[in-house]
């Protein structure tokens, strides 16, 4: 991702500092600097030479720009950085400047360097992931029993509370966030297989080699090379779209309760936050919008990735290399996404009083299926529910709350008392098991250590 007047918008400087061109050259060169310890380890090169070559491993010794046009030639950056590192390696010692790369392929340097990316940027992510769960955790137990409607198709349904809302959030970002941590800890794999997959310039070393570089650089071995077998990378693609996708359904939430109209949450204002360049009276919930264009923008890159799993036998001819900036903005993006969320949820206002307004609205109508119930024991389920249809029919022509037309309806009037009724239209009394779901997404919040 290149830097721009809007992407310090959307992606906070410690993401695009671990994407960034710098990330990804001493990725590489951390790559380059196991290669040579591992061949030190398996007696391929001496000892004397590894150090040398890991001592010039540093990302400040070379010029980024100079080696990204320079790998135009070649399609990759690897070739230069490979020149640049001989030149620099060799001013030290002839010998070691030999054994610069020695049995590797670009794409091996290539692919390690982005399990090396990846590994760093999700676990910034993770972080801001444990801090969207807390504030879940905390919106959920705060307003375990905070009324609000339940809406379907943009419509009231049935009462609900803020609670389990939040509790659906929470157990959502749990679902993503163990996603993220089980591939960061086993479904990346360092890379190493040579020219065409076999290692054959190491000889009968090449296995052990691989051993000792994947453990140098505490990564897992992988069985073969997958230089053209990129389920690694395309299921990487497809976590980060999942854990965009689920924030970006906690922001359209906090959007559309945060609507004028609603006002049942107000993100977190101060300092300019959300305000409008030409109407004061606004407080746009500026965190979520940041959080859903991160998460729209990682859903064709993810498919960008997926697109890419179908390579030509064992050098992939331009899928190979489709990926890389769009790993990088997937990692950088999601990551933007998340931190937005975060301090959304961390400074969300919550307005319970507006929340029981909204539920009212209706007059008591979400109520209409409890009311059938509870008629429904005097004069069976079909009449009970033909007669509440009608008075809540009329409730709707006559602008009338539903307890008067209930009231109006003789059959209903004579089948429930008026405490009946009145119990019926509670919607505290008509949450089923609502308070039992918080508890058990609070539960599972605990059982994953972050409580």
């Amino acid at each position: 991702m290149s830097e721009s007047l809007f992407e310090p918008i959307f992606v906070p400087d410690v993401f695009r500092e671990a994407t960034d061109g710098r990330a990804w050259l001493q990725a590489m060169l951390d790559a380059e600097r196991a290669l040579a310890v591992a061949e030190a380890r398996a007696n391929r090169i001496s000892a004397e030479a590894a150090e040398v070559i890991a001592g010039c491993c540093d990302a400040d010794l070379f010029d980024i720009a100079e080696i990204g046009v320079a790998g135009r030639a070649s399609g990759n950056p690897v070739p230069p950085l490979v020149e640049a590192l001989t030149a620099a390696v060799r001013e030290a010692s002839e010998d070691a400047a030999r054994h610069v790369h020695k049995g590797a392929t670009s794409q091996d340097i290539t692919d390690t360097a982005a399990m090396l990316v990846a590994r760093r940027t999700l676990g910034l992510i993770l972080s801001e992931m444990d801090g969207i769960s807390e504030a879940c955790a905390s919106l959920a137990g705060d307003h375990r029993d905070t009324l609000m409607a339940g809406r379907t198709l943009m419509q009231q349904a049935l009462p609900t509370t803020f609670g389990l809302k939040a509790a659906g959030w929470l157990v959502a970002v749990l679902d993503a966030r163990q996603r993220l941590m089980t591939l960061r800890g086993s479904g990346l794999a360092a890379q190493l297989g040579g020219a065409a997959g076999t290692l054959a310039s190491l000889g009968p070393s090449g296995t052990e080699v691989l051993r000792e570089f994947a453990d140098e650089l505490s990564l897992p071995e992988p069985v073969v090379p997958w230089h053209t077998a990129r389920f690694r990378v395309a299921d990487l693609g497809n976590s980060l779209a999942l854990a965009a996708g689920t924030i970006h359904k906690i922001s359209l939430d906090v959007i559309l309760m945060s609507q004028t109209e609603i006002g049942e949450v107000a993100e977190p204002s101060g300092g300019g936050r959300g305000g409008s360049s030409t109407l004061p009276h606004k407080r746009n919930p500026v965190g979520s919008v940041l959080a859903a264009a991160c998460a729209r923008r990682v859903y064709p890159l993810a498919q960008t990735l997926q697109s890419a799993m179908a390579q030509e036998h064992e050098r992939a001819a331009g899928a190979w290399h489709s990926e890389w900036e769009a790993l990088s903005d997937a990692l950088a993006l999601t990551g933007g996404a998340a931190s937005a969320m975060r301090e959304t949820l961390e400074g969300l206002q919550v307005n319970p009083g507006r929340m029981r307004e909204n539920l009212d609205i209706t007059g008591g109508l979400l109520l209409a299926e409890h009311v059938t119930t509870a008629a429904a024991e005097k004069l069976g389920r079909m009449q009970a529910h033909e007669l509440v249809q009608n008075a809540s029919r009329r409730a709707v022509e006559n602008g009338k709350p539903l307890r008067e037309e209930i009231l109006a309806e003789p059959d209903l009037r004579g089948a429930l008392r008026d405490e009946e009724i009145d119990a019926a239209l509670d919607p505290a009394g008509y949450l089923g098991s609502a308070g039992a779901f918080v508890d058990r997404a609070l539960e599972l919040y605990r059982e994953e250590g972050l409580a």
